[in-house]
């Protein structure tokens, strides 16, 4: 009886760990473009076009906001730990920049080193001018109404 208690505790006990070490694992994921290096790599400025930029890497993730001349491929890899935001384990942006005739003028790459680290401040937004409490936000302005030498709205000495 006691080593069938023990056995119980010992199984039960292997599984509790095999659940709490499941939570630690990593999750990797992926967002965007999914980039053949190959492929970008043979994208050359003054000898590819928009239709051979198209063919050989498909549609572009987006396009430029105010012209439609740019084309970028962005690709990222995550990695995250149970409850933990994901961070970025690697990233490509490619732009791609046309001219009027439809060929390519450039070829931009950027990686990680364009990533930036937003972390917001808390319940409230931090801003420029006097951090002042509730009552004197209330009662502030008693006695600037009216008071001797207070100018008007149009802050026009010659007018009452």
């Amino acid at each position: 009886m006691r080593s069938r208690l023990k056995m119980h505790l010992v199984i039960t006990g292997l599984v509790a760990s095999g659940l709490a070490l499941s939570g630690c694992s990593q999750v990797k994921g992926h967002q965007g473009y999914i980039s053949d290096p190959v492929l970008t790599n043979a994208v050359l400025p003054g000898v590819d076009n928009r239709q051979s930029v198209e063919a050989s890497l498909g549609r572009p993730t987006f396009t430029g906001q105010f012209d439609d001349n740019i084309w970028y491929y962005y690709a990222r890899d995550t990695k995250q730990y149970a409850f933990n935001s994901p961070t970025p384990r690697d990233q490509m942006v490619m732009r791609v920049t046309f001219d009027e005739a439809g060929n390519v003028t450039a070829v931009d790459r950027t990686g990680l080193e364009k990533v930036a680290s937003v972390s917001p401040s808390g319940d409230k937004t931090p801003t420029l001018g006097r951090d002042r409490s509730f009552f004197e936000e209330l009662f502030g302005n008693i006695g600037a109404v009216g008071a001797p030498g207070a100018q008007g709205p149009s802050n026009d000495p010659t007018r009452p």
